[in-house]
């Protein structure tokens, strides 16, 4: 039976602006527990920016997290799904472009993100990968 990425996706992703600075969204990250979130410039997606993507290329870099904006951390070149796709898209376009992420368009709007775990859950919910996918974190 084929599986699509409407039945595993994060519906309802949350979004921020392009100037919306780094600070304001890693406590976003940290408040609503997630690790990535969507940059969109009106119903337009731009970007997608990560935790890892928060300090790898903003914070490691200096400047005031309170002034720096998500522009430049985000990911721009992405690689997008529709919720009607099938997961063996999905999981193949993730190891050809070494994504963990991928947002979910629809009719050019983002209605969602299907990551690595969300895979791991659905095809071996008993391996290590799927383990960690649903275990809260230590906080």
């Amino acid at each position: 039976m084929t599986q699509y990425v409407r039945d595993i996706m994060t519906g309802a992703p949350v979004s921020v602006g392009p100037h919306t600075s780094v600070a304001e969204v890693a406590r976003i990250m940290r408040d609503r527990d997630l690790g990535a979130v969507l940059v969109t410039d009106g119903d337009r997606l731009r970007g997608l920016v990560t935790d890892r993507d928060l300090v790898v290329r903003s914070v490691s870099r200096g400047g005031d997290p309170e002034e720096t904006t998500v522009a430049g951390a985000c990911s721009e070149d992405l690689v997008t799904v529709g919720p009607d796709d099938d997961l063996d898209r999905v999981a193949r376009l993730m190891r050809e472009h070494a994504v963990r992420r991928v947002p979910v368009v629809d009719g050019g709007h983002p209605v969602g993100i299907v990551a690595l775990g969300d895979l791991a859950m659905e095809r071996d919910p008993q391996s290590a990968l799927g383990d960690i996918s649903v275990a809260r974190p230590n906080t």
